[in-house]
């Protein structure tokens, strides 16, 4: 069969994504096989993109919603020009390749997005688009791109999705066009088992274009449905009709979904279009090749604009060059009583009107969180406000930040309450794996919720913040310990920040904050017998019991711990220094399930913590209910056992 070199240039796309699978044994083909038109028709024809510069700012973005399909991705990008080998290729889900199992945008040139766990790549291409339609009325000759996402059946079947799409609509993202490759199979079976939905109306009853492609073999029928996209005042889904696995003898069935075809099926394919395992004719290089010639002069033709404009203010947000100069934030007293959600809100006032880059808001809390961005709320009339009312979408609202982030240009930050990370973890997850500096301000952090009861009241979730990778959590004692908080949060390059706030007015305590190290000393008596560890609400709580305990003569180091994690990034000598090993005298205090603590008061130690869901009562009778007071700390301290360290060393 002769084939002309736009089909030829599609079945290699197919080919080199199976033989990539084939040689991991591992990947999912049904997607490679079924979607390579798209990809082609996307990459060759849709998109501005300039794969020599695979970092400009106003390129086109493309996210794979769908990354089980990352062969697929992969082989287009490296017929595309992106830094990404044949050899890469072969290395398919192999030990740190640059072509891991998911795409990952931190390892491999041209992905824009991590994405995988399914609906976040949806999340993600919202949060692109809003950046590009917020800095797009910023700076109208410099930033004008599209962002596209290829999703699948599973995409839109989780909740996230949903809420994605619903605040998408209502934003009116209309250079959002995502592409649904509709197979009518997914893995455990047909579609039609678990999906009734009519796709169009749930789209347009959301505020979407809705595009159908009947067959998705037809390249013009694809790149014309793009075409009428951009010109549409919404966002645009194109549902393209494929067929899953297509030319593989399992083919539209769940069976070539997620499992390798056979070896004598892959070496078919390649006998159809010519040449060795893992090669590519020449004539498809020179196609893609040709075809990038467009995205090159938008390149050279961008870079003119930008040598005639005064860029100042544009290259300050590229670069991240965040001001946070304590001398024009709020004072606080010491003794001054707030809660920190507040002292957190007046610091975030004047950090906005300080800082262009940032932007956000809260899933409709922002009169409770105090968070909210600046310059009016950002809406399709209004695309320079930098306050996004999410309204109550947790789920989408970190994947959405997820994406501004990635963008580039714009500082993320979003807020609930507390309990509700358990909602917006996965996407947090995805922001520490992709180092992603975005900023998560929870407020209302422990039983102290008080009337709302146990299904608002934290316990659980400071340890699950904690052992995520990558991600410093910050819970501050006091309304300085805030500012120092949000200077480490918003300065980070590659690491989000959670902050964790109260909703209890809490005294200010501390005059000269080292927040950054994690962990410091604010009462150290010359002679001392034993440690308190306390983080946020709770170091008043130490302070008073060491009070106490010195009226019996007994002298406590009390140690302020607003951060495991930045703790755990100190020296092995500042740790020690903080909390030295022959003291083993130790009692640490935190209003949740705490286990992070017991590695710093060792076996011999004690945690006065939670390990059960709180009550429904004011906030201070659950407090006391639960035996947050000095007087326990106190009888923890005294049932200490009395160790003679010298046995041990």
């Amino acid at each position: 069969m002769i084939l002309n070199n736009e089909q030829l240039a599609i079945n290699t796309i197919r080919v080199l994504g199976v033989e990539a699978i084939d040689k991991a044994n591992s990947g999912h083909p049904g997607i490679v096989l079924g979607a390579a038109p798209i990809m082609h028709t996307l990459f060759s024809k849709s998109m501005k993109i300039y794969p020599k510069e695979s970092k400009w700012i106003d390129r086109d973005r493309f996210v794979m919603s769908a990354g089980h399909g990352s062969a697929l991705l992969y082989a287009t990008l490296h017929l595309t020009g992106y830094n990404i080998s044949i050899d890469d290729l072969k290395k398919f889900r192999t030990l740190n390749s640059l072509t891991p199992g998911h795409p990952e945008v931190h390892l491999t040139d041209g992905v824009d997005a991590s994405s995988g766990p399914l609906g976040q790549g949806i999340g993600e291409a919202v949060g692109l688009a809003i950046s590009e339609k917020h800095l797009s009325a910023k700076f109208p000759k410099l930033i004008n791109h599209y962002t596209f996402a290829l999703c699948g059946d599973g995409d839109l079947q989780e909740g996230i999705s949903q809420e994605a799409i619903s605040y998408a609509g209502h934003l009116g993202l209309n250079k959002l066009i995502v592409l649904y490759d509709s197979n009518d199979i997914q893995l455990d079976g047909e579609v039609k088992e678990t999906f009734s939905e009519d796709v169009s109306m749930k789209f347009k009853s959301m505020n979407w274009e809705y595009i159908l492609v009947k067959d998705g073999e037809d390249v013009e029928e694809i790149h014309h449905a793009v075409e009428k996209a951009k010109l549409s005042s919404k966002p645009t889904l194109i549902e393209v009709k494929t067929i899953i696995g297509r030319g593989a003898l399992s083919q539209g069935t769940s069976a070539v979904h997620g499992s390798p075809i056979k070896n004598e099926e892959v070496l078919a394919m390649r006998k159809a279009i010519g040449g060795d395992s893992f090669t590519v004719r020449e004539e498809v290089y020179d196609f893609y090749r040709e075809a990038s010639k467009k995205g090159e002069a938008a390149y050279h033709k961008w870079k003119e604009f930008y040598s005639l404009l005064d860029t100042d203010l544009f290259d300050k947000m590229m670069n991240n060059q965040i001001i946070i100069d304590e001398s024009l934030l709020p004072a606080f007293k010491i003794g001054e009583s707030l809660a920190t959600r507040v002292s957190s809100g007046k610091v975030l006032e004047k950090l906005n009107a300080l800082n262009p880059m940032l932007i956000g808001g809260s899933a409709d809390l922002s009169s409770s969180t105090k968070v909210a961005g600046a310059d009016g709320v950002f809406t399709s009339q209004n695309p320079v406000g930098r306050n996004l009312k999410f309204g109550v979408r947790e789920h989408a609202m970190a994947a959405i930040c997820n994406g501004i982030a990635l963008h580039g240009g714009l500082k993320p930050f979003c807020s609930g309450f507390f309990v509700f990370s358990d909602y917006m973890k996965p996407s947090i997850r995805l922001a520490a794996i992709m180092e992603l500096p975005v900023v998560y301000i929870f407020t209302h952090d422990s039983i102290a919720v008080g009337e709302d009861g146990p299904t608002h009241q934290p316990i659980e979730q400071l340890t699950m913040l904690r052992s995520i990778p990558n991600l410093n959590v910050i819970r501050p004692a006091d309304a300085n310990e805030v500012k120092e908080a949000y200077k480490i949060a918003f300065e980070s390059k590659n690491r989000p920040t959670a902050i964790i706030l109260t909703r209890q007015n809490v005294p200010t305590l501390i005059e000269n904050t080292f927040v950054e190290k994690g962990a410091y000393i604010v009462r150290n008596p010359k002679e001392y017998e034993g440690i308190f560890i306390a983080t946020g609400s709770e170091l008043q709580l130490a302070l008073t019991a060491a009070e106490k305990l010195a009226e019996e003569g007994i002298n406590i180091r009390v140690v302020n711990m607003p951060s495991v994690n930045l703790f755990e990034q100190q020296s092995p000598e500042y740790r020690e220094e903080i909390l030295p090993s022959f003291i083993t005298k130790r009692v640490a205090v935190e209003m949740s399930e705490a286990s992070h603590l017991y590695k710093y008061v060792g076996l011999f130690g004690d945690v006065l913590n939670i390990n059960e869901f709180g009550r429904s009562a004011n906030g201070d009778a659950v407090i006391k209910y639960f035996n947050f007071t000095s007087e326990k700390l106190i009888e923890k301290y005294h049932n200490l056992p009395k160790i003679d360290i010298t046995r041990y060393l």
